[in-house]
């Protein structure tokens, strides 16, 4: 069969989907585009706010187009959140909840008739399926080690979705680095929905720290990144076993959500604008080099413009290489949902335009420090003629002229040039054709 997968949403669902297509591939099915004729069409849908549900239902009904005979089938968090609105379209023909993936193949060959299959995941504790993926054009790879979450965020529809926090053991996540390592992958990405939440369900219970320790003494990959975590989760401890590990990015990804305490309070947050700001300094002081990014959420219920203001200048004084900026938008059945004193759309994309100005100067801020350094690379894909591109350790993207040979080779690129938040540069050892350091490395590029 040809079939066809969109994903909406996060990270984590680009996983789902990776993993889909990895198994869909593996019974002999050809994955094609999901504009392009095909005999199933999978949404892996998004429920983080009400627009991403219509959109989500947008792509079933669009599949339905491309293909009337076509098996449409609905996955992923607004199928496990509220299956009942998807399963009352015409246009799809099954509806899956998450961790259900036999069930999604089942239905994508024909051999189930159940239109909705979805458990209650507050309820039931269902294993997670651990395949070490890489989403589609990329080279690194990524590893979900936890699902689900206790947090209970007032913007957030999550632990209804994706239901309650549980994780990998270490055994089973150290079996699949290994995996990885005789695949070929020169990097990995710990994930999870609520990585700080890690190991507290197993038996015995172990921390994220644990994991991480055991990772540095055991994974065969050399470059391993730790997805997003929340700011009170990433202990001292962690921080030095990041700093002290050749093995671990100096990188870390700390949701803020907002730069005033009133508003974090509102959001349920557990930590203080006080306490953001320390751990920031105590990750720079053991890693000066470190990418440290965040997550923004603006126009939040109750965010008044002075808070606004007072919060755009907290974090532009944050040593930030990077941001995320997400207007608010209503998510039905979370608590700021009913919240009053809801800031005018208008003015919520005001914000939002001036703190992406922020989120753009900082972030080339960030990589003017690194001009005239030399970094290491994991060159990944072809930029443009001529130039190939990837991330240094502290998720810098870098090109660089090279041949097609040095993809997926880390390799030393001394940085020229700067465009925008993209260093530019020559490779001065790695990889080379032919397999000695520093062959065939290509001469100087041009970033603009």
């Amino acid at each position: 069969m040809r079939f066809a997968v969109a994903t909406l949403g996060c990270k984590v669902n680009q996983y789902d989907s990776a993993m889909i297509e990895a198994r869909m591939q593996a019974e002999g099915h050809e994955l094609t585009r999901f504009d392009a004729p095909a005999d199933v069409y999978i949404v892996n849908t998004c429920t983080v706010t009400d627009r991403a549900d219509s959109e989500s239902v947008r792509l079933a009904r669009r599949a339905r187009r491309l293909n009337p005979s076509a098996r449409v089938i609905a996955t992923g968090c607004l199928a496990q959140a509220t299956p009942e609105r998807l399963a009352r379209a015409n246009e799809i023909d099954a509806v899956v909840g998450l961790g259900r993936l036999e069930e999604i193949l089942r239905a994508a060959r024909g051999e189930s008739s159940a239109r909705v299959v979805v458990d209650n995941l507050r309820r039931r504790r269902t294993v997670i399926e651990l395949a070490p993926v890489a989403p589609r054009g990329q080279t690194r790879a990524f590893l979900k080690v936890q699902e689900g979450c206790d947090q209970f965020c007032t913007f957030c529809i999550v632990p209804f979705s994706r239901g309650t926090s549980r994780s990998v053991e270490p055994r089973r996540i150290i079996a699949a680095l290994d995996d990885l390592g005789r695949r070929g992958f020169k990097e990995v990405v710990l994930t999870g929905v609520h990585l700080g939440g890690y190991g507290r369900d197993l038996t015995p219970p172990v921390t994220l720290d644990d994991l991480l320790e055991m990772v540095a003494e055991r994974s065969p990959i050399g470059r391993v990144r730790v997805s997003s975590l929340d700011p009170e989760e990433l202990s001292d401890r962690a921080i030095a076993i990041v700093a002290q590990s050749e093995k671990f990015c100096p990188h870390f990804h700390l949701p803020l959500q907002a730069g005033v305490d009133p508003i974090l309070r509102r959001m349920r947050r557990r930590y203080d604008t006080a306490a953001y700001r320390g751990l920031l300094e105590r990750i720079l002081k053991a890693m000066p080099e470190a990418s440290l990014g965040t997550d923004l959420i603006v126009g939040f219920p109750g965010e008044s413009g002075d808070d606004f203001e007072r919060g755009f200048d907290f974090v532009a004084s944050l040593p930030l290489s990077y941001l995320h900026v997400f207007p608010y938008s209503t998510r039905s059945g979370t608590t700021a949902a009913k919240y009053q004193n809801k800031v005018e759309t208008h003015e919520i994309r005001r914000r939002s335009a001036r703190m992406r100005e922020l989120a753009r100067q900082q972030q080339e801020r960030f990589a003017e420090r690194f001009k005239g350094q030399t970094l290491k690379v994991l060159l990944e894909d072809r930029a443009r003629a001529g130039l190939l591109a990837g991330y240094s350790r502290n998720y810098i993207r870098v090109e660089a002229c090279g041949g097609d040979w040095l993809r997926n080779h880390e390799v030393e690129i001394h940085a020229l040039d700067r465009c925008g938040a993209v260093l530019a540069g020559r490779v001065v050892s790695g990889q080379g054709r032919s397999g000695s350091p520093g062959a065939e490395t290509g001469g100087a590029a041009t970033a603009c």
